[in-house]
């Protein structure tokens, strides 16, 4: 990505600045630059090999992913690519990639088999402003879309670093990963009958439902960056940590937040009788083992020295964030 003369002007303007405003900015500018690249994959424009693209899908599309969200996860792939001098290009498409399978997941994730939310990042969620149907419809085409899109040349002309992100993506988001963690999840609401689970089953359900893709988007970062096998395990164990801190912060926020600053309602998990760290460890215990899960990060990227201080930043970022 190249810095225009006014993006290097604010970039120079933030040096003076804390370590946390140094990053909240740094996420801002790429979560600006994923948006772009969205709206542009959103547009009305029928694409190679497509037949049409129906209105009422595209508007869903569009409101299930633009205007709301971090972009965590295309940020990791980025800023990990990028400490390894891999193409932004690249790493920026597989982060789209990564965070359309994201967005699927919370589209189908609110629909009323699944947590029967209304609201998400402050505006009705896919089935309520449009029906139940669409809301399906919509999953299906931005998990497809994601695959499309990390699977093109255009960005990646290595077939082989597109197979490998493809696996990757794949397993991270499949049965192994994001879509069997769900299925544990709602076992332990008792779904399926009684249910019982201890501290190590609710970490493997959470390692599964949000740490898999976490984990795979600084992985998609090492991959288009070409890591060694020995600095991806190293960013394999970053990535975990920081998905199972991103988890119990989120637990943590749903039982302290307000619904007004998430933008969605709080306290669900605790009512539907989720499994949650909170729950086995209470809020103090948990709120140490986010920092236990720091603290991991930062030893896996200590090989890389200042080079990594934006993922280390990401760590604190992610225990430390309101929202």
């Amino acid at each position: 990505m190249t810095s225009t003369p006014s993006t290097q002007a604010q970039t120079g303007s933030v040096k003076t600045a804390t370590p946390a405003a140094e990053f909240s900015h740094r996420l801002a500018q790429v979560a600006e630059t994923v948006e772009t690249f969205l709206v542009e994959r959103l547009g009305p424009e029928i694409g190679p090999g497509e037949i049409a693209r129906p209105p009422r899908l595209m508007d869903a599309m569009r409101h299930a992913v633009l205007g709301g969200g971090k972009r965590l996860r295309p940020f990791l792939a980025i800023e990990t690519a990028r400490m390894l001098g891999g193409s932004e290009a690249a790493a920026l498409a597989a982060g789209a990639g990564v965070e359309l399978v994201h967005c699927y997941s919370l589209v189908h994730d609110d629909l009323p088999a699944m947590d029967d939310d209304d609201m998400r990042r402050g505006k009705p969620t896919v089935h309520k402003a449009y029906d139940e149907a669409t809301a399906i419809l919509v999953g299906d085409a931005l998990q497809t879309l994601a695959f499309e899109i990390v699977a093109d040349p255009t960005w990646q002309p290595d077939a082989r670093i597109r197979a490998d992100l493809v696996l990757g993506l794949a397993r991270a988001s499949g049965l192994g990963g994001m879509v069997g963690g769900q299925l544990l999840d709602l076992t332990a609401e008792g779904r399926f009958g009684a249910a019982n689970m201890d501290v190590d089953d609710t970490l493997r359900m959470q390692a599964m439902k949000t740490g898999a893709i976490l984990a795979f988007s600084v992985e998609a970062g090492a991959i288009v960056g070409g890591a060694d096998a020995g600095q991806r395990a190293a960013l394999l164990r970053y990535g975990l940590a920081l998905g199972q801190a991103f988890q119990i912060a989120d637990d943590i926020l749903d039982r302290e937040a307000s619904p007004e600053a998430m933008g969605k309602a709080t306290g669900k998990d605790k009512d539907a009788g989720k499994a949650t760290l909170v729950d086995r460890l209470g809020l103090d215990g948990a709120r140490a083992e986010c920092d236990r899960l720091v603290g991991v990060c930062e030893d896996a990227v200590a090989p890389w020295g200042e080079g990594a201080r934006t993922l280390r930043d990401a760590a604190r970022f992610t225990v430390a964030r309101k929202t």
